[in-house]
């Protein structure tokens, strides 16, 4: 025999439906105090729910947050000077492994120690009968015995003292200039060794120099001035090359990262482009030719703004350029450990190299764009008077 679907359904459902007719039923005093105890049990074990649940995302915000004070703290530290030198602290024992460097300080005299005396920031250090701790921002301050910093603890109201210390950036210059002497000395006596022809790393660094003389110095200074400024324009060159380089490796170098060496930078630069200006430069800056008199004394405080413009924009170009690819590496690195999440880590490491490919190509970019630019501001100062101009 065969039944349809639709009475079956009907008479499961009706038997369903008719199930608390037939049971034990309850009084009702048990059904209220029954309902009653369910809603207290109900509320009680929301309440808990609620405050297991608020405290587990407490939790998991405290150390989310805690998380990501590290990861600002790592980036302040990367981005930073140091006065010693950290390759990286095991977090667990506190330990540092790195070096110390030496501290050279003027307060009423020469004082020179080794930055372990602070301890990695945590002691005072002692100096002839003064004391002196290193603040959160790497600045040196003048303190008590008992290394009291007064006002904000990232900027102290203590007084400062004139640091000549030999910082993490200062050291990674030495060895940048050391490398180049002896690279660019090797260069030159393999010329007169072997008849003009270069060997070993000079094979490499020739066409580099060429290049330099060829494509940027002749053409924006001209074939009788070049000379004078090619040594000044391949040291510009070689020197931010390699230490854009450096600052790409993981000892956690950043000195063109940092605003008071691309100022130094800038300075030099516009010092030689002023002291070597001619006559001419200097009449197209206050007495503009073919310009009517009017527009001459308009123009001129533009034109005379404009020369401190100049080293302005050199330095904030390679600063920004080189800082912002630091913090972009290190911020996709931090999405690893604050994603916790498998797929995301390998997202973040698979960017992070394409991102640290990218930094190789714009460590020479810039070092190109600082030459280039530094060539044009020579080539205006020495450009020659054009005869079509006497002529207006």
């Amino acid at each position: 025999m065969v039944f349809s679907n639709k009475p079956l359904q009907f008479i499961v459902a009706v038997l369903v439906a008719c199930l608390p007719l037939f049971s034990s039923a309850n009084t009702a005093t048990d059904f209220v105090n029954a309902k009653a105890e369910g809603t207290h049990a109900e509320a009680t074990s929301h309440k808990e729910k609620e405050a297991h649940g608020e405290h587990a995302e407490t939790k998991a915000l405290s150390e989310e947050e805690s998380v990501i004070e590290k990861i600002k703290e790592k980036k302040a530290h990367h981005v930073l000077d140091s006065h010693e030198f950290s390759l990286f602290e095991d977090e667990k024992t506190g330990t540092h492994y790195g070096f110390p460097l030496p501290i050279i300080l003027w307060d009423n005299g020469v004082h020179i120690f080794s930055s372990s005396k602070f301890e990695h920031g945590h002691a005072v250090a002692e100096s002839n009968g003064n004391f002196y701790k290193l603040g959160h921002n790497e600045k040196i301050y003048k303190t008590d015995a008992a290394g009291t910093l007064t006002g904000d603890a990232h900027h102290p109201t203590n007084p400062q003292v004139l640091d000549f210390s030999i910082t993490k950036g200062v050291l990674a210059m030495m060895i940048v200039a050391i490398l180049m002497f002896f690279l660019f000395t090797g260069l030159a006596k393999s010329y007169s060794k072997n008849g003009s022809i270069a060997a070993g790393a000079g094979r490499f660094f020739e066409p580099i120099v060429l290049y330099v003389r060829d494509e940027i110095a002749i053409p924006n200074i001209g074939v009788k001035h070049y000379k004078r400024y090619m040594s000044f324009l391949l040291t510009i060159f070689f020197f931010v090359w390699f230490l854009n380089i450096f600052g790409l490796t993981p000892l956690g170098i950043n000195v063109t990262g940092n605003i008071a060496i691309t100022a130094g930078l800038g300075i030099i630069t516009f010092i030689i482009t002023t002291l070597t200006a001619n006559k001419n430069y200097w009449g197209h800056i206050f007495w503009m030719p073919g310009v009517p008199i009017l527009m001459k004394i308009i123009l001129a405080p533009i034109e005379l703004l404009g020369i401190f413009i100049k080293p302005f924009a050199l330095m904030i170009r390679l600063y920004a350029n080189m800082i912002a690819g630091h913090i972009v590496v290190m911020s996709l690195l931090a999405l690893i450990f604050i994603s916790k999440n498998i797929g995301m880590g390998a997202f973040s490491l698979t960017l992070t190299f394409i991102i640290s490919i990218i930094e190789i190509l714009v460590a020479a970019l810039q070092a190109y764009i600082f030459t280039m630019l530094a060539a044009l501001y020579f080539g205006a100062a020495v450009e020659e008077h054009h005869h079509e101009e006497a002529h207006h």
